[in-house]
């Protein structure tokens, strides 16, 4: 962004704060099993609020919660937003972004403002389109090596591996590929295995992937094309739901539907369900509307576009349509209003500290609309009977500075070999390593 457009950005920016109000709820009030859901406000200009991206000082680095330490896995990679460990320990980093500015377009002067926000907040450079591998051959906790394992690809997202075949999901095809462990590169074509709903303007483009546990199915989770519906129909069209494909015949079907933007998908390693963490609608205030972390059930409905966390009518879709509210599940726990969860993976091993070995963790890449700022930061959600429970907790914060810059944003989540936490940093372009603190020598 030019000196002149950020001048001009900033001074349309403080218009809009401007006529903005602040949330008056509590994070307390906001999160867990029972949020409070506050009468929707609507205003002509909506509540914004965003950290520039600024990137990590020379040695900066997030804080971790006590009995934690946190350093750098990998660092100097492009726009890290995803990422998977295979089972030799190697991890795989999605090098990805918005697709091309063509496939990704809002007419008029909301989507002047969306680009300069997107540059604003460190959205806006160009997807890099591969998939890198890390390879930490001494087991220091500090990846040598990485190689370009795949590229060419279309803002590539999920990641999943089933025996001796890769699954990638770009923002318009599932792809598989075939793959050898200890390969640093993958040099064979892939295979197309199913069309992923990715018509213009592809607002909501991520595509994350996951397998069953026993490999015989892929689940992809697909956002919405709008806010709250309304760009109409069409354009919605397989979207706003996670599907279901056989990796056999690419036979492809509705698992659960209404989710605005399942970004995160992940199998509960107890209970073998399917968990999801979800990006809710904006424009209805800093105190609406709550994103959520659920079990996601077999053929369910869960409100997009028509109702949020259960059966809260969204009036500004029309039509309406009050026998599919009625049948809308509420979500289980409530993350906090804008927090703009993306990575979700549920503890293993018994690496790290009692309190964080059963729950989930979740990367909370943080959103505009909401005064204060809400997310920018990995949190855990403890659980107890496959259940969540309790507040979250904090796990890494300090990604935001005291000017409330971003010096980075959590994206991706992941438990590596040795059951350590990995964290995608797509603004300080590090991957990001938590592990316990280490004993202090006795005096």
């Amino acid at each position: 962004m030019t000196s002149i457009a950020r001048t001009a950005f900033l001074a349309t920016l403080a218009l809009f704060v401007a006529g903005c109000d602040w949330s008056t709820l509590s994070d307390e009030e906001t999160q867990g099993t029972n949020p409070t859901i506050p009468t929707p406000r609507w205003a002509l200009m909506p509540d914004i609020n965003l950290a520039r991206a600024v990137g990590w000082p020379k040695g900066g680095m997030p804080t971790p919660a006590p009995g934690l330490a946190v350093n750098a896995f990998a660092d100097g990679l492009d726009h890290p937003r995803w990422l998977h460990v295979l089972p030799d320990g190697d991890v795989l980093i999605a090098e990805t972004n918005t697709p091309k500015s063509g496939d990704v377009s809002v007419p008029g002067f909301k989507g002047v403002v969306m680009i300069m926000a997107m540059n604003y907040a460190g959205a806006g450079v160009a997807s890099p389109n591969r998939i890198v591998l890390l390879r930490d051959s001494d087991g220091d906790g500090v990846a040598e090596t990485r190689h370009v394992f795949l590229e060419g690809l279309n803002s590539p997202f999920g990641m999943a591996l089933v025996g001796d075949k890769l699954y990638v999901a770009d923002t318009d095809a599932l792809l598989r590929f075939d793959y050898s462990e200890g390969a640093t590169k993958i040099e064979t074509p892939g295979t197309k295995i199913a069309d992923l709903p990715a018509l213009p303007p592809n607002l909501h483009w991520t595509k994350s992937l996951v397998a069953s546990p026993d490999g015989s199915r892929l689940y992809v989770g697909v956002g919405s094309n709008s806010n709250f519906g309304e760009n109409g129909p069409a354009l919605e069209e397989g979207r706003a739901q996670i599907l279901e494909i056989d990796p056999a015949t690419g036979e492809t079907r509705s698992f659960a539907t209404g989710l605005r933007n399942p970004v995160g998908l992940a199998f509960a390693p107890e209970s073998g369900a399917l968990w999801a963490v979800v990006n809710e609608r904006d424009e209805l205030g800093s105190d609406l509307v709550p994103d959520y972390l659920t079990a996601v059930k077999d053929g369910a409905f869960y409100g997009w576009p028509f109702s949020y966390w259960g059966q809260h009518v969204d009036t500004r879709v029309e039509p309406q349509n009050p026998e599919l509210v009625a049948k809308a599940l509420k979500p289980d726990y409530s993350l906090g209003n804008h927090v703009a969860p993306i990575g979700l993976a549920f503890a293993q091993g018994t690496l790290l500290p009692e309190p964080f070995r059963s729950g989930a963790f979740i990367g909370e890449h943080g959103s505009w609309n909401r005064i204060p700022l809400s997310g920018y930061k990995v949190v855990f959600v403890p659980f107890a009977g496959g259940k969540p429970t309790g507040a979250p907790v904090d796990v890494l914060t300090g990604f935001l500075n005291g000017l409330n810059e971003a010096q980075g944003r959590p994206a991706g989540v992941a438990i590596d070999r040795s059951g350590a936490l990995l964290v995608a940093d797509d603004v300080g372009n590090v991957i990001w390593r938590v592990t316990p603190e280490a004993a202090k020598p006795a005096p």
